[in-house]
């Protein structure tokens, strides 16, 4: 921007400078590289936060108006507004608000719905029904909590450890196994 203002008192009889280096400029200038993260990187995502801590990952929402078809992977936190029908696949939460209403698998960190989740809760630490929540399908969770006024109709597996028990047994339920 300097440069601008520099050639401005250079210019003596009224008549217009010649460009000078302003196509180096336009070729260094940050917008080119602003852009290039967007057409490579996974939506919502930039270079630096690919390897970024779980808490420091973005949120993508789904907004109240939209309807989307198809499937979601990634390590960043989903938030659903609208509607979206097809697997949910994250490494880190998500939430569908009210209103809202998700049709497919999910496997999340942390899953809480205030919504309606038609599809089953794969492997997720901590599911939240909240009181507006509706679950039609099964779940799996080393957590979960229900408020009253939740709706769900399927089954519930929750604060069983999936790793073998001691001794390399896995907890007596295969047949030939003993105790």
């Amino acid at each position: 921007m300097s440069i601008w203002k520099d050639q401005a008192p250079a210019k003596k009889d009224g008549a217009p400078l010649p460009p000078e280096p302003t196509p180096s400029a336009l070729r260094d200038a940050p917008a080119a590289a602003d852009f290039s993260p967007a057409v490579t990187a996974p939506p919502g995502t930039r270079p630096a936060e690919r390897s970024a801590p779980q808490e420091a990952l973005k949120e993508s929402l789904i907004a109240a108006d939209l309807t989307i078809e198809g499937k979601i992977e990634g390590t960043g936190h989903i938030r659903i507004a609208g509607r979206f029908k097809g697997d949910v696949n994250v490494q880190g939460d998500l939430t569908i608000e009210t209103g809202a209403k998700l049709n497919g698998g999910v496997r999340a960190k942390k899953v809480t719905i205030a919504g309606e989740l038609e599809g089953n809760i794969e492997s997720a630490s901590r599911v939240e029904l909240l009181s507006s929540g509706v679950l039609v399908g099964d779940v799996k969770a080393g957590a979960l909590t229900v408020a009253a006024g939740s709706r769900m109709r399927g089954n519930a597996e929750f604060g069983w450890d999936d790793t073998p028990a001691k001794g390399g047994k896995s907890n007596g339920t295969e047949p030939g196994t003993t105790a």
